[in-house]
Order: structure tokens, then C-alpha cells, then sequence
């Protein structure tokens, strides 16, 4: 390959810029995602330099971290220059940010607003393929023991049972539930089974002394709250 045709790589970058060098004298905050990703999978390519790499693949998900999460290594392996091995590095980056994210929340959140429901749930369903749903128990004091994911379905639904999330009421000394399932499709419009389903719920914890307090549908555009609405 002559000179001229050779592309640079991040050896030819200026020390400062190299991604690697810049982690070490700046901090990893001071990098950009692509940048991450490329210290995680490397690039011995002549044609592209890894960050150019990972700027494509980003760029196949509008840079959004939850979309990149969602890709399957068999995606991933259909871009030319990632292989198998660099394919579950990405992956594996991916997983441990979501328990990261999960790690921080778990520490008996105080749950007395829509806002707090959807920012402790958001991340474990907003950005599925298929419905799932959840129920948060809380105690007297608002404050999370559990959640619980009831059931999980396809794509336009889930089959609850209610019997099971009063059972797992019990058996926490809950007082109260928020009920919470995301809508693939991206809608935050609740259809009419979701509405029945509602009061269903609240009727059948009503008469065991539980509280049905709010009921969520979440996606990656944000959330609908029952109660905000005052239809719960």
C-alpha cells in the first residue's frame, strides 16, 4: 500500500489526542463514547483508526447509548472491522454500565413521585423489544423493598397475574404498589386494557388492605403516570 493511500491511524495522531494518552493525563470523563469504545476493542486496521470504527457503529444508533444496548452481537459482527471477539467487548461495556446504574439505585429509594418511579425503573425496560411488567413495592414509608418483575410478554403485551403480586406483597410486608410496564412501540398512550387492568388491580389489593398508588408506562420517550393524571 503506497503512502498516499494509507489512512491514518491513531498512532499518527498528535500524543495528546490519542485516546489511551488522553485518559491518562485528562481522566476518562474527558473522552467521548466513540473514544471509550475504541480503547475497549482496539484496531489493527491500516484503512480506519478505531475510533472512526466506533463512530460508525454509533452512528448506526443516532449515538444513543440505550439503542447500542439494545444491538445484538449479530448486528454488531455485520460491521466490517468488528469480529466476534470485539463484538462482546462492546456488549460486555454495555452490561456492566446497566448494572452500574442499577447498583446506584438499589439502596431503598425514597419513591413519593412519578419522577422518582420512572428514573429508579427506566433503565431496566424503557428500551425493550418486548413488554414487560413490574410491580414496585414500598413500605409505610414510601421507601422501595423490592421490584419485581410480575411477567413478560411479546411485543404488543404481557399476561399479569394478579394473584402472584399480592402473593409477593405478603411476603414482603408491603404496604403499598406502583405498577409499571413499558410499551415497546413507544407509545405513552394507555390503551383500554391497560385502564381495565388498573382498576382491576387497585379493586383486588383494596380488599386485602394494599394501595395500588400509581401505575406507569414507560418507553425511551418517557413516561405516563395514572396518578399524575388522576385517573387511579
Amino acid at each position: 500500500m503506497s503512502k498516499q493511500s494509507r489512512k491514518f491511524t491513531i498512532k499518527d495522531w498528535d500524543e495528546s489526542d490519542r485516546p489511551r494518552e488522553k485518559l491518562y493525563h485528562q481522566g476518562a470523563s474527558f473522552l467521548s463514547n466513540a473514544e471509550l469504545l475504541a480503547l475497549l476493542i482496539g484496531s489493527r486496521s491500516l484503512k480506519e483508526s478505531a475510533v472512526d470504527l466506533t463512530k460508525r457503529v454509533l452512528n448506526s444508533v443516532a449515538n444513543d447509548l440505550h439503542k447500542l444496548h439494545r444491538v445484538s452481537l449479530e448486528r454488531l459482527i455485520e460491521f466490517n472491522g468488528i469480529g466476534l471477539a470485539k463484538a462482546v467487548k462492546i456488549k460486555a461495556a454495555m452490561e456492566l454500565s446497566r448494572r452500574l446504574t442499577h447498583q446506584k439505585q438499589d439502596k431503598a429509594p425514597l419513591l413519593n413521585s412519578s419522577k422518582l418511579v420512572y428514573q429508579q425503573i427506566r433503565y431496566q425496560i424503557s428500551s425493550l423489544g418486548h413488554e414487560e411488567f413490574w410491580i414496585l413495592y414500598l413500605n409505610q414509608a414510601s421507601k422501595l423493598l423490592e421490584k419485581y418483575c410480575l411477567s413478560k410478554g411479546g411485543i404488543t403485551q404481557t399476561v399479569v397475574d394478579i394473584r402472584l403480586a399480592l402473593k409477593r406483597a405478603f411476603e414482603l410486608n408491603a404496604t403499598t404498589l406502583i405498577l409499571v410496564h413499558n410499551h415497546p412501540s413507544g407509545s405513552l398512550i394507555p390503551s383500554e386494557r391497560d385502564m381495565k387492568l388498573t382498576q382491576k388491580f387497585k379493586h383486588a389489593a383494596k380488599y386485602v388492605d394494599l394501595s395500588v398508588v400509581d401505575h406507569l408506562i414507560v418507553s425511551e420517550k418517557g413516561y405516563f403516570s395514572f396518578a399524575d393524571k388522576g385517573i387511579i
